[in-house]
């Protein structure tokens, strides 16, 4: 979960404006007058007037901010709190065992993490404090072998979401307690013993682990494999397509898992198939049910007069705050359609490290933000050397979030289930390198599940080769995605399309009449004629008017920029559920 926190704004001035005062002369040839009365101003009180623009995020909070020191943590009640809960559950579980230094044990080290856990709305929901192990002092071949994390791919969440939605399942979130605990240990590991916890009768003994840790570079994967053996157990089959992904079909009944580290999305075809499973699954892990779907890796579920709406509202104002962008002018495009970024545009920055670090962040927006693909992109493409040019343009897409800070990614309810592709490309489009940028959108019935916008890692001979390699690209991800649906039972009842606005390139897949002019595609060309031969699936062309990956590719005027991305779904929320971009509620 992806947590963010509002910085606070100074809402006075610093210091009050000094008197200037001058001795007076030795000698007064002119009497002087009686110097007048003299005004007490607010200022000379250190009274001011509050600067607005400095308030804009200024809220009167007693919630207790993350502590940085065990010190600290411990000084609060409600820290030291869930600092106890966490120590008791441990030792409640056989985490370790105290034993006594030999002298050759790799010592891993530990440290306490704190964080808030809040809501959809940003409150409070609870304090939670974490054991950490330092898994940085691991050595490979001594105290871990394997590693692997439960990861779900973005398009299997937005592909189930959507199935979900049309068939009218429910959708039901849990959050397993304490979820790495539940691995089993193979490997000898030790450990210091928790800060501000040690054994006042043992305090030179360290830990030997029984159980997993959070940190630990083999706890997702002990994790993963503890509840991937339990589900196979009920009947489950895990997924080859995508392995946190899990199954289950039995006559007419449907359910599908998804596993991203500790947090769990079930949906099915039967409420009842799916209370049972929440059940059992609480009897063998301790678990929260957060109840219906609503708040998912810093996705906010809304219900949508046409289906469902995935917004990420709460992080784009949390981002907003973070660079001090909170009231800025809002612009109707990421990038200016004249825009041409180039590697030497612009000074080098003093200090990189905001503007990679205010980039990183805006690549997770692309989960629900295809409008922002083609931006992130090519902001990306700077990140060993940015200039002032480079930050003005992420400066213009934050100023772009601050506008559409409402809208997110529709997931229409609809019967159909057709599967088609967009696959674009801009030939010779990057300034430095003359390399092109290769771009696709995929769609579900009328939601678009998975989109792309990449720069090609050679330079195209011609238009015609740089869409016949986006086409290859798009054709890649098709077939994994035909695959995923038939883990899912899922039958499309008509063949995928894939459409392109290049006339060349579509001939290309269905016949060699450019072949010997394409050697050197040979990889691509074979991959996709012998897919188009099977009828997997076709290529067909489409109108570049009608071309929706096109705004993937290079920037584009406001009235066409917005025109396809209301075609690809990214709307607002419903006006009954907005909010102002100040408010934390």
């Amino acid at each position: 979960m992806h947590a963010s926190h509002m910085q606070r704004n100074n809402t006075s001035m610093q210091s009050p404006p000094s008197s200037h005062t001058t001795s007076p002369s030795s000698q007064n040839i002119i009497p002087v007058e009686s110097p007048p009365r003299r005004i007490i101003t607010r200022s000379m009180n250190n009274i001011h007037r509050p600067i607005h623009k400095l308030n804009l995020n200024s809220t009167v909070s007693s919630v207790s901010p993350e502590p940085c020191t065990v010190k600290e943590a411990l000084s609060d009640p409600n820290w030291r709190h869930a600092m106890s809960e966490e120590f008791n559950a441990l030792i409640k579980n056989g985490t370790w065992t105290l034993v006594s230094r030999t002298g050759q044990e790799n010592i891993v080290g530990c440290k306490w993490v704190f964080r808030t856990k809040r809501l959809s709305n940003g409150t409070i929901d609870r304090y939670k404090a974490r054991l950490v192990a330092k898994g940085f002092h691991q050595r490979p071949g001594v105290d871990y072998t394997e590693t692997f994390s439960p990861v779900i791919k973005p398009t299997t969440i937005r592909l189930v979401l959507s199935l979900a939605v049309s068939r009218g399942w429910p959708l039901r979130q849990i959050d397993v307690n304490n979820a790495f605990l539940q691995g089993h240990l193979y490997d000898d590991v030790y450990m210091l013993q928790p800060p501000g916890f040690v054994d006042p009768t043992k305090p030179t003994h360290i830990c030997r682990l029984h159980k997993v840790l959070y940190g630990l570079k083999q706890a997702p994967r002990a994790w993963y494999q503890e509840l991937k053996n339990f589900l196979l157990q009920l009947g489950f089959i895990n997924s080859k397509a995508d392995t946190s992904l899990f199954v289950y079909h039995h006559a007419n009944h449907i359910i599908y898992i998804l596993v991203y580290v500790d947090d769990i999305v079930i949906t099915g075809s039967s409420t009842a198939f799916v209370e049972d499973l929440i059940v059992n699954l609480g009897r063998r892990f301790s678990l929260k049910d957060l109840g219906a779907l609503s708040f998912f890796l810093g996705i906010e579920v809304i219900s949508h007069p046409h289906g469902i709406l995935l917004s990420q509202r709460r992080y784009i104002l949390d981002l907003l705050s973070r660079t001090k962008m909170t009231s800025c002018n809002g612009v109707t495009t990421p990038l200016a359609s004249t825009s041409k970024l180039s590697i030497n545009s612009g000074k080098p920055l003093a200090d990189p490290e905001e503007y990679r670090s205010v980039v990183g962040s805006l690549q997770y927006l692309a989960l629900t933000r295809p409008d922002l693909s083609y931006a992130i992109n090519k902001l990306s493409q700077f990140l060993h050397r940015p200039t002032t040019d480079h930050w003005e343009a992420v400066k213009r897409v934050l100023r772009y979030l601050r506008h559409t800070t409402d809208h997110g990614l529709l997931l229409r309810r609809s019967s159909a289930l057709s599967l088609h592709a967009y696959s674009d490309a801009d030939w010779a489009g990057n300034p430095d390198d003359y390399t092109s940028t290769g771009a696709f959108v995929i769609f579900l019935g009328p939601n678009a599940i998975s989109w792309s916008s990449r720069k090609q890692r050679t330079v195209a001979w011609s238009s015609t080769e740089a869409e016949y390699r986006s086409v290859a690209t798009t054709a890649a991800e098709l077939r994994w995605i035909l695959s995923l649906l038939t883990e899912l039972h899922v039958v499309i009842p008509t063949q995928p399309a894939i459409y392109c606005d290049n006339v060349g390139a579509t001939h290309l897949c269905a016949n060699p009449v450019f072949h010997s002019r394409m050697k050197h595609l040979a990889l691509d060309y074979h991959f996709i004629r012998e897919h188009v031969q099977n009828g997997i699936f076709r290529v067909s062309h489409v109108r570049s008017e009608d071309q929706l990956a096109d705004s993937l590719t290079k920037p584009l005027p406001r009235r066409r920029f917005h025109d396809l991305h209301l075609k690809i779904g990214v709307l607002p929320r419903p006006s009954n559920l907005r909010g102002h971009i100040g408010d934390k509620s």
